[in-house]
């Protein structure tokens, strides 16, 4: 479920080596996942009214059916993720 969400966000943005996706919880009934992208991308994951966020909610869900967790999210984090120093 992790790499489909980073797939998915990878696709969208316009930096996708900013793309971070961590895993919050995942145990027997439940998996939250984190992602955090770069500043200027935020909305493009988060989509007009949140339909891209949404969207990409109901495909974890659906997988989630298939493994058998009942509970699932996806936190999408709002700051920017850190940059490595350029050398």
């Amino acid at each position: 479920m992790q790499r489909l969400i980073e797939f998915l966000a990878r696709n969208l943005v316009d930096d996708p080596d900013a793309v971070e996706v961590r895993v919050i919880r995942d145990d027997r009934y439940a998996t939250v996942l984190g992602l955090r992208v770069g500043g200027e991308d935020l909305g493009k994951v988060i989509g007009r009214q949140g339909r891209v966020a949404r969207a990409m909610r109901t495909l974890m869900r659906t997988t989630a059916m298939l493994e058998g967790k009942q509970h699932i999210g996806l936190e999408i984090d709002e700051r920017e993720s850190p940059q490595s120093p350029e050398e």
